[in-house]
């Protein structure tokens, strides 16, 4: 459904970024389930295909509807920039019973024949021992089809949040929302998710403000939601994520050297995890002027980003870097 979030003087102030591997996890199970989510993730989905097949993954896709509500407590928006699977899922299991009965509830009903089923009823009937199935069926999914990957999909998220993060500094929220997403309008201070349902929610976000949460799994939709208590929330699909999965083989190793020069193209080539001009240039034996250079005609293509952290200074790829060298675009 449309969703209209209202913003005051004081939400302006209280919008965030956060990554959350509980999402990826839920978003990777999700497109398990919907062929439509699958397009840019066919490598991976060859990869794990062996070991989603030993995964029992009903009582979260019972949840999961194509078109509707998911349970908030499945993944609550994160509590800091970066939490860790173990925290987001020690929120999962401290749900109270009596909250995880009436959001349970609220997602059956969207699912024709779910709150008549065997698997709905013992959910409403024991919810204590719904929230302890969902929460291990959630860690062993993790375990199974995202734990590996996940140091590449950090990269990427936080690739993505520094390159919005930039866009918001530079043009506040007009400009990081004109491009988010199709489906999101900004508007005289309000921010609308646009669905294919008619009806309409409206929601004063009351000085609380808002999580905005990147994600490689939710494409091609973007979702906003949370109901008070919680900080309203918009998942989007992060850029690049036609790379993502995309290893760079002699061609498109050759192709990017042409395009860029051997040395631009094997710093960004070099860039899996944020490194400093000093590691870079004894890596790749080239004098840190030298690399300092290149990677500020990088930095001026929009290939790389770079962030402080304590006396260093760390450059990472883009969105649109992370594409390049997967030799892909999304």
């Amino acid at each position: 459904m449309p969703l209209h979030m209202q913003f005051g003087a004081d939400d302006l102030l209280r919008c965030r970024f956060a990554i959350s591997p509980l999402c990826e996890t839920h978003g990777a199970v999700r497109t398990l389930k919907h062929p439509d989510r699958q397009g840019y993730h066919a490598p991976w989905l060859r990869r794990i295909h062996a070991a989603a097949d030993g995964l029992d993954l009903r009582a979260l896709w019972l949840l999961m509807p194509r078109r509707g509500y998911s349970p908030d407590f499945l993944g609550l928006p994160p509590s800091a920039p970066f939490s860790s699977v173990d925290e987001e899922l020690a929120r999962l299991r401290a749900t109270r019973p009596e909250q995880a009965a009436a959001e349970i509830r609220k997602s059956l009903v969207c699912t024709p024949g779910a709150m008549e089923s065997a698997a709905g009823r013992a959910m409403l009937a024991d919810p204590q021992r719904a929230i302890e199935v969902l929460a291990d069926t959630t860690e062993r999914a993790w375990h199974a089809l995202i734990a590996a990957d996940w140091p590449r999909l950090r990269a990427l998220l936080e690739a993505e949040v520094a390159f919005r993060s930039r866009q918001l500094a530079d043009g506040g929220l007009e400009r990081l929302f004109a491009d988010l997403h199709p489906r999101l309008t900004w508007s005289h201070g309000s921010l609308t998710v646009r669905t294919p349902s008619a009806s309409v929610h409206e929601r004063i976000l009351g000085g609380d403000g808002m999580t905005l949460m990147p994600s490689v799994f939710v494409w091609p939709d973007v979702v906003g939601g949370f109901d008070p208590p919680w900080q309203a929330t918009v998942v989007y699909p992060a850029r690049g994520i036609g790379g993502l999965w995309q290893r760079p083989g002699g061609r498109t190793a050759d192709a990017l050297a042409r395009l860029l020069g051997p040395n631009r193209a094997a710093i960004l080539t070099d860039l899996d995890a944020p490194a400093s001009t000093t590691a870079l240039a004894h890596r790749h034996r080239l004098a840190v002027s030298s690399v300092s250079a290149q990677l500020a005609v990088l930095r001026e293509a929009g290939l790389v980003t770079s962030r402080r952290q304590g006396l260093q200074v760390l450059y990472e790829r883009t969105p649109l870097g992370i594409a390049l060298v997967g030799g892909g675009g999304a």
